[in-house]
């Protein structure tokens, strides 16, 4: 059981980091300055997958009106959840790795890129079928 709560604790820990950067400053020592800027580079490559992914969300809903409402609705919100859970977890990724550099540890290590490659990918192989299969009549 603990096991399970441990990362539950970590991830509040960090939501309260998101709004609080002077405690992340004060957590160790200050890391080469190129680091910093990479890992906000990373950052903002996320956000902008997050953006993508919800103009995609918003592009299948407002630019498919003949798709079935089912299958509008289930890829549209598929894409607009996405693209929500991205930009969270690019805040969170942001303070995780900008933390371990300031205490010299190993950068975390993380599913989310292969769950939303995953996922990403489902939504895809359901357009290629809805494509293919075509729209309704």
């Amino acid at each position: 059981m603990t096991g399970r709560v441990a990362p539950v604790i970590d991830f509040v820990r960090n939501v309260r980091l998101w709004f609080s950067p002077a405690e992340v400053r004060d957590d160790g020592e200050t890391p080469d300055y190129r680091f910093s800027l990479a890992n906000e580079r990373t950052f903002l490559a996320w956000l902008r997958t997050a953006l993508a992914l919800i103009g995609g969300g918003f592009a299948v809903d407002q630019f498919l009106p003949d798709l079935r409402w089912g299958w509008r609705v289930g890829l549209a919100l598929a894409l607009l959840a996405s693209g929500a859970l991205c930009a969270l977890r690019a805040v969170n990724h942001w303070v995780r790795c900008e933390r371990a550099m300031r205490r010299g540890e190993d950068l975390p290590v993380s599913r989310f890129p292969a769950l939303l490659g995953v996922v990403v990918a489902g939504v895809a192989v359901v357009m290629v079928v809805v494509v293919l299969v075509g729209w309704e009549a």
